[in-house]
């Protein structure tokens, strides 16, 4: 058995339990899945941080994987901060700009924001591929 932290794409985060990591791609690629909280379908492992036991007291090894979760997580940040160095922040209108850049191929502004899920849905029918990322807390 498996336990994921998973989270929709309205960010809504909780836990479920799969037999083998097999059992929840197959799940989520048949849209089986869903949030406890809204119902919606689109699914993705939220970060989490495994669980360890037994391990006889090495603490050399724990160190490992904490330093790995750390590596990731500043990674994440890196990512972040480039973003908002670098890019437009629209918030709420982000697929109203996304569709005036998709359209209009002349303009090439980067920018990032929020969708909602219905929005999401109707851009990828439209053909426009979103790119999302874990907005990783910089205080946490």
């Amino acid at each position: 058995m498996i336990k994921y932290n998973l989270k929709c794409h309205n960010d809504h985060e909780f836990e479920s339990w799969f037999s083998n990591s097999e059992e929840y791609e197959k799940l989520n690629k048949n849209n089986l899945l869903e949030c406890i909280y809204c119902t919606s379908k689109k699914i993705s492992k939220s970060i989490m941080a495994p669980m360890i036991s037994n391990l006889k007291n090495d603490q050399n090894q724990f160190e490992l994987v904490n330093k790995s979760l750390n590596d990731e997580k500043n990674k994440l940040i890196k990512l972040r901060n480039y973003i908002e160095k670098n890019f437009d922040y629209v918030g709420k209108d982000f697929s109203k700009k996304v569709r005036e850049v998709y359209y209009d191929k002349k303009n090439k502004r980067a920018f990032y924001g929020t969708t909602t899920s219905k929005e999401r849905e109707e851009l990828a029918e439209e053909g426009i591929d979103l790119f999302s990322i874990p907005w990783i807390n910089k205080d946490n």
